[in-house]
């Protein structure tokens, strides 16, 4: 089969992406996740809340809950129709961190859950960190001089 029989042969089996209902979507769900943390914001700082302190139980809910829908086996059949609408903010990273310590767990705590924990989120983690800290040092020249 030649490279041309090869490509007309895939042409003939895959299916069209629809890409305008896949955008709508990513956009709705990852819109509405946004919402959803606005909507928390101003509940939080109705309750009295320092906007500061509003914006970390923000985050800390949207990643208890995309923990649990992760746990409860629900995230990952949104994320099939929203695609990067649900992977892009805060609750991506949660789910990340989550399905490989649940997939590992029967390995046991320290060779299943912690070995496995940061098999995605570890890069994100090393590389996010170190790029602070070599910032953080050219700032701090930057401000010597």
């Amino acid at each position: 089969m030649t490279n041309q029989q090869y490509n007309q042969y895939v042409k003939e089996k895959a299916k069209p992406s629809p890409i305008w209902k896949d955008l709508l979507w990513a956009f709705g769900v990852g819109g509405g996740i946004c919402c959803a943390g606005q909507a928390l914001l101003n509940l939080y700082q109705h309750w009295g809340v320092s906007k500061e302190d509003a914006g970390a139980w923000v985050s800390i809910t949207l990643i208890f809950v995309a923990s649990l829908l992760t746990g409860l086996g629900l995230f990952d059949s949104i994320a099939k129709r929203a695609g990067a609408g649900t992977l892009v903010p805060i609750t991506g990273f949660s789910n990340a961190m989550v399905s490989p310590a649940l997939e590992f767990r029967s390995e046991g705590f320290v060779t299943g859950t912690g070995a496995k924990l940061f098999t995605v989120a570890g890069p994100v983690l090393a590389y996010g960190i170190s790029a602070s800290v070599v910032y953080g040092l050219i700032l701090w020249l930057q401000q010597l001089f």
